[in-house]
């Protein structure tokens, strides 16, 4: 009689190039802010054309995507950030477990995305958002780099369980 094993490693093959996702995709987010923020100094220009339908504005948001649950106080923050703590910690076990590459760099987004916003709820008590898209008398939320890696990787995510390759395991018998 067979004994079939649980076997589970917090490193999996595609590691490296998920947390490296990360490392590239929380870097380009907090640069971008420190850089919107301290040299650019976009909180005393207002609102600043780029195109007809993209604006530079500056948007601290307390809550969560389109300013849900806004969280004024530091208990507040403190669950806003353990949860995205726990979701890179499980991200990270699911990184561990990905056998493709498509999911590898979705999760990888999502983690550094993540850690981002996580990062300005420490140091500054809310999200900077800067990026508005708005065309034809509609407009979309207000979002920053770290948003966009997170709805890229999610995005990525969801192409991979549609369209990616799913082998069938067969059961021991």
């Amino acid at each position: 009689m067979s004994e079939a094993r649980f076997r589970f490693s917090l490193w999996g093959p595609l590691s490296p190039l998920g947390l490296g996702v990360a490392v590239v995709a929380l870097l380009a987010d907090q640069l971008h802010k420190w850089w919107m923020l301290h040299v650019y100094g976009i909180e005393g220009r207002g609102t600043v054309a780029v195109t007809p339908f993209l604006d530079l504005v500056m948007v601290w948001n307390p809550g969560i995507s389109y300013g849900l649950f806004p969280q004024g106080s530091l208990a507040g923050r403190a669950v806003l950030i353990a949860i995205a703590l726990a979701a890179v910690i499980s991200l990270t076990l699911w990184l561990s477990q990905v056998h493709s590459r498509i999911g590898a760099v979705g999760i990888g987004l999502v983690i550094g995305g993540a850690i981002g916003n996580a990062i300005d709820r420490l140091l500054y008590g809310a999200v900077a958002d800067f990026f508005s898209f708005h065309a034809f008398g509609y407009s979309w939320y207000v979002f920053n780099v770290a948003d966009a890696a997170i709805v890229a990787g999610v995005a990525g995510l969801l192409y991979e369980s549609l369209f990616g390759s799913h082998k069938k395991v067969s059961k021991p018998s």
